[in-house]
């Protein structure tokens, strides 16, 4: 018999009321297929690629005139974005916007990951963060093996509740670069009840990080993209990571390292 948690309420106020079936209700929503005009350009299975690899998008682009469909201007967005990058780049990205929603022109996935394949180290370098990330999370789906697809789904759940985290972070108007100083919180709860961690034994983070990384440098096409992605990380100077580390060295009471403490925070 499972006791109940002596400090939840009896009638406790839902963040997402009626969930799961208001979650799901919204995703499907927001997974509605981009239609395509006669009009609009979408690229065919045997696409050459060399093309969109040389030439780059111009600086200027004029405006969309006219009704246009929600591709072409998502298309026309990610160029005016991605101006002075390679054309493969926002041939990239347009392929990205309809590997989210639940249906799509049948080759769509498989002309993602041959863009990857193909020309991926030469369009990696470049590509912006935003799109590197996005890149990753599509394999998630649409990655080619049982790996593939575990390695984008572990830089979504990642990268993911990052950008939820820092987003918030923002508004205690302490610069992402500085870490919270360092205080007795020994009375403060973390929900369902999850154990404080150690900032001076605690591996959480190494524990997080490092079987991702590990994974990514063995898996083909989308583990050198993670295992850049996870670099550009940690030579980042505002993220949580970084914060934890400096915390971490400025503790007044230095212990152990968390390398050396077997199993420390294995759950977090």
């Amino acid at each position: 018999m499972t006791t109940p948690d002596p400090a939840a309420p009896d009638d406790p106020v839902e963040t997402y009321p009626d969930a799961p079936d208001s979650l799901i209700g919204i995703w499907k929503q927001r997974r509605r297929r981009l239609k395509l005009a006669a009009r609009d350009w979408f690229p065919p299975a045997d696409l050459d690629l060399t093309p969109f690899l040389a030439a780059r998008i111009p600086e200027t682009i004029p405006p969309l005139e006219g009704p246009q469909t929600l591709h072409a201007k998502k298309l026309h967005q990610m160029r005016v974005e991605l101006a002075g990058q390679r054309e493969l780049a926002a041939l990239n990205a347009i392929l990205i916007a309809h590997l989210r929603k639940q249906r799509h022109p049948a080759h769509t996935p498989a002309l993602f990951r041959r863009i990857w394949a193909e020309a991926g180290p030469a369009l990696m370098p470049e590509l912006p963060g935003r799109w590197l990330i996005s890149s990753v999370i599509t394999f998630g789906d649409h990655g080619e093996t049982e790996a593939q697809r575990r390695v984008g789904l572990s830089i979504n759940l990642l990268f993911s509740l990052m950008k939820l985290y820092e987003f918030e972070r923002f508004h205690s108007g302490v610069d992402p670069t500085a870490p919270f100083p360092i205080r007795r919180i020994r009375r403060r709860r973390l929900p369902l009840g999850m154990p404080h961690f150690n900032l001076g034994t605690g591996g959480l983070d190494i524990n997080l990080l490092a079987p991702i990384w590990a994974e990514a440098r063995t898996v083909p096409v989308v583990g050198p993209m993670a295992c850049l992605l996870l670099q550009r990380l940690n030579t980042d100077p505002g993220n949580l990571f970084r914060r934890i580390g400096l915390m971490r060295a400025a503790r007044p009471d230095k212990g152990d390292r968390p390398e050396a403490q077997s199993g420390a925070d294995r759950q977090p």
